[in-house]
C-alpha cells in the first residue's frame, strides 16, 4: 500500500508542478493516469477488508480524494468546456472495461478448471476400468 501511495503523490507532484508553470493537463497524461490508476488500486485494497476498516488506508484515500478535487477544479475552471463531466464518462467507460476483462478472466479460469477436473475423472475412469478388463480378460482366458 506504500508503494501505491508513494505513486500516487509522485503523480500529484508531476500534475501540480505542470500545472503552475502552465502546462496542460494533456502534457503530463501520463501522470494522470498514473494518479487515477493507483486511486483505483488502493480503493480495492482498502474495500476487501471492509470498508474504512483501515485507519491509514482511509485517511491516504482521503487525501487522494482532496486531490482530485483540485484536479476537478483545474479542469473545470482551466480546461476546455465539459473537460471533467468527459474525464467522468471516459473513466466509466474504462472501469466497464475493466469488469469485462476481469469477467472474461474468471470465465477463463472457471472454463480451465472445469477441463482439468474432466481430465482427473477421465483419467481416475481410465485407471480403474483398463485393470478391470485386463483382469477380467486374464481370468477369461
Amino acid at each position: 500500500m506504500l508503494a501505491e501511495i508513494a505513486v500516487a503523490n509522485a503523480a500529484f507532484g508531476v500534475i501540480k508542478e505542470a500545472i503552475g508553470n502552465g502546462k496542460d493537463l494533456y502534457d503530463v497524461s501520463s501522470a494522470v493516469s498514473d494518479f487515477f490508476g493507483t486511486k483505483t488500486t488502493l480503493q480495492r485494497q482498502a474495500h476487501k477488508k471492509g470498508y474504512k476498516s483501515d485507519l491509514q488506508a482511509f485517511m491516504e484515500l482521503e487525501k487522494l480524494t482532496a486531490m482530485e478535487n483540485h484536479l476537478r477544479e483545474h479542469m473545470i475552471w482551466a480546461g476546455r468546456p465539459n473537460l471533467w463531466t468527459d474525464w467522468l464518462s471516459f473513466q466509466q467507460q474504462a472501469k466497464e472495461q475493466r469488469l469485462q476483462e476481469e469477467r472474461k478472466s474468471l470465465a477463463r479460469k472457471k472454463q480451465i478448471r472445469e477441463i482439468l477436473l474432466y481430465s482427473c475423472y477421465f483419467t481416475a475412469i481410465a485407471l480403474l476400468i483398463v485393470p478391470t478388463v485386463f483382469l477380467i480378460v486374464s481370468v477369461l482366458i
